[in-house]
């Protein structure tokens, strides 16, 4: 009788087990994989213009590399071909928008923001999502980093909040303690900066069409002015069959070297906002999307 309880449980175990551990619906049917989208930081990947080519830093400007922390975009296409028009790929991702501010725009409070190789989305793969597809195109909205500033011969570390995005209304939003209430749309260009250990903060606009969006599909596949639709292209395709029994994994390499741009007023290389050295561009600098399966 003992050894017959004990196989009992033995069976009893065995299929709470299967229970936690299979993929399997109790109807039968297998879960669909996923479509998992990465995003990180590379501070060494080249850095592009808005053509897709290597840029050079402009007379009387200087850039420095921000140690990003945190990114958000509001848009995600894969395209099969280099002729594929924005919005005739696959569009897997749209984020919430709003007219609070008067016209349509990116609605920051909804705004999903991730750091270094975290997980942006996670999109079910389906039969729709079936294709071959050569190109990424990723459309930034916000992005916070610190960065160095120099003020009367002292360098400071602060926070640089930029809003890439084509128009984003913003309720209010935070660097730290220092808040910033806006109430209303600001255009791509808006950022915000606060020191990190002193009490200053400041906020401005980066003049129109001077932030970065490369794009290397600009004769075939242009984007519009004023968006930050970055464009990518994978080293092989990614294939999806849409029937996948395993999670696909995309990883969009962003890069940001020298992606932090102003100009110049003492030709020395470093950001002094109090002698009039204004910010012109802080525009993702290319990207390089991967994936494993």
């Amino acid at each position: 009788m003992t050894k017959l309880i004990k196989l009992s449980s033995v069976i009893l175990l065995l299929a709470i087990s299967y229970g936690f551990f299979s993929c399997s619906s109790e109807d039968g049917a297998t879960e669909p994989a996923n479509l998992i989208i990465k995003i990180k930081f590379d501070p060494n990947q080249i850095r592009l213009n808005n053509l897709g080519q290597p840029s050079v830093i402009p007379d009387g400007n200087a850039t420095q590399t921000p140690d990003m922390k945190n990114i958000s975009a509001h848009y995600l296409e894969l395209a099969p071909s280099a002729t594929t028009l924005l919005g005739q790929g696959k569009v897997l991702y749209h984020a919430p928008e709003t007219d609070l501010g008067g016209t349509m725009a990116i609605d920051f409070s909804q705004a999903k923001i991730v750091g270094q190789n975290e997980v942006f989305l996670t999109i079910p793969i389906t039969p729709q999502m079936a294709g071959s597809f050569e190109w990424v195109r990723l459309s930034l909205s916000y992005q916070s980093g610190k960065i160095q500033v120099l003020s009367q011969g002292t360098t400071y570390g602060g926070t640089l909040d930029s809003f890439l995005g084509y128009n984003t209304y913003i309720g209010t939003h935070s660097i730290g303690n220092n808040v910033f209430p806006v109430n209303g749309n600001k255009l791509q260009g808006y950022w915000a900066f606060a020191l990190d250990s002193h009490p200053y903060m400041t906020s401005g606009q980066a003049p129109a069409g001077a932030t970065t969006v490369p794009n290397p599909l600009f004769q075939t596949s242009p984007v519009p002015q004023g968006s930050c639709v970055v464009t990518g292209k994978f080293e092989n395709n990614l294939t999806l069959v849409g029937n996948e029994t395993s999670d696909v994994v995309v990883t969009l390499s962003l890069s940001i070297n020298n992606s932090f741009e102003w100009t110049e007023v003492n030709n020395d290389g470093k950001y002094e906002p109090s002698v009039g050295e204004s910010v012109v561009d802080m525009g993702i600098r290319g990207m390089i999307p991967s994936f494993i399966r």
